[in-house]
Order: C-alpha cells, then sequence, then structure tokens
C-alpha cells in the first residue's frame, strides 16, 4: 500500500507505513525527550568538604573558647568550604529501542504529510554559499523556519544556512526527530524523500 505526495516533478508513491501511520503522541514525546537528553554533556562538577583542598587542622580547640565546635574550615557552613550534595558528572542518556526509534519517525513523518508541512522540491541549490542568496529563496516561498533536508547537502547550502535563524540544512543522515518536530515547514527533495522512505522501513 503506497500514498502519494506532490513534488513539482509530479505525483511519487511512497511507503504508507512511513507517511500514511497513525499519530502516537506518547511515542513522539518519549523518542523526542530522550534524543534532547542524550545530547546533554552532564559534566558539571562541584566539590564536597572532602575534596576542597586544606581544612587538615581542627580551627582551634574543643572547649573553652566560646565559640561553636569546628574540627574543619572546609564544612559547608563555611565561606570557601564544600557544597553539601555536590553535582557530579552524570549521564543524562536514556535507552531508546530501534524499533521506537523508527517508529516514532515514521509517525513523525506522516504528520508532517497530514498537516501539510512537507514540501517537496526536486532539487535545492544555491550558486554561491551567501547567506543573502538563501534568504531571498526563502523569502520567495514564503518560509522563515524551515528545516532543509537533501540527499547530498551541498557545501554552498550548508554555509549560506549557518547565519539564518531558524534555517537548518542538512542531508538525511543528519534527520533526526527533534529537528523535524522543531521547524515548522520541512522541504525536503525527492531524493531525499526516497531515502528516509529505506532508512524507516
Amino acid at each position: 500500500m503506497s500514498i502519494e505526495l506532490v513534488s513539482p516533478s509530479g505525483p511519487i508513491d511512497v511507503s504508507s507505513e512511513v507517511f500514511g501511520r497513525d499519530y502516537n503522541e506518547a511515542l513522539v514525546h518519549q523518542v523526542v525527550t530522550g534524543y534532547l537528553a542524550g545530547g546533554r554533556q552532564g559534566t558539571k562538577q562541584q566539590k564536597t568538604r572532602s575534596d576542597v583542598r586544606g581544612g587538615g587542622a581542627k580551627p582551634w580547640r574543643q572547649k573553652g573558647t566560646g565559640r561553636a565546635r569546628a574540627g574543619t574550615s572546609r564544612s559547608v557552613l563555611w565561606r570557601s568550604g564544600g557544597v553539601t550534595f555536590a553535582a557530579r558528572p552524570r549521564d543524562f542518556g536514556q535507552k531508546i529501542n530501534r524499533k521506537m526509534y523508527r517508529a516514532a519517525m515514521q509517525v513523525i513523518l506522516s504528520e508532517l504529510v497530514r498537516q501539510g508541512r512537507l514540501t517537496l522540491v526536486d532539487s535545492f541549490e544555491i550558486a554561491e554559499p551567501k547567506t543573502k542568496l538563501l534568504a531571498a529563496k526563502m523569502s520567495e516561498m514564503g518560509v522563515s523556519n524551515a528545516l532543509l533536508i537533501s540527499d547530498e547537502l551541498s557545501m554552498n547550502l550548508f554555509l549560506a544556512s549557518r547565519n539564518i535563524p531558524n534555517i537548518t540544512a542538512i542531508d538525511t543522515e543528519a534527520v533526526d526527530p527533534a529537528s523535524l518536530v522543531r521547524h515548522k515547514t520541512v522541504i525536503a527533495t525527492v531524493a531525499a524523500v526516497k531515502k528516509l522512505e529505506e532508512s524507516f522501513a
């Protein structure tokens, strides 16, 4: 079973399994959240009282000074002391099965088709790696927030897109669920759509 997508060169048949799947909000949320969590560095670190240098000597004797007893100047109560619940490096990654990831990508692509947010073009190229050329092309298409997917990303398009807010140019290998969900419009070449169909079928 297949469905038709309209392109400038005419309708193309694509798999209904990839581009005609029912929407599953819980699945999309879990996969997008897991993908974003995997991108976190998790390198934050603070020092506990045992990590702070110094504090080996008892600041003053236990009794007779009138002050509260203290065993170290690196206590969490002291200035320049340690942190009570110090942050440690950690891995924020979440386990996402391959079947779940593939199914979520199918759901997202299907929803883009249903909402009319997927636009097909035969090719998408610019003559020079200049931002103003790509900006003019986007203005002609009436698009200000778009993900450009090409089967083979040219250096001209990549360089021109880097300085335009909300415009991202990638190839099919770099397609991810967060980018598909974040952009209002997805502009893909026919060859890129065929590659995506093969990847997520």
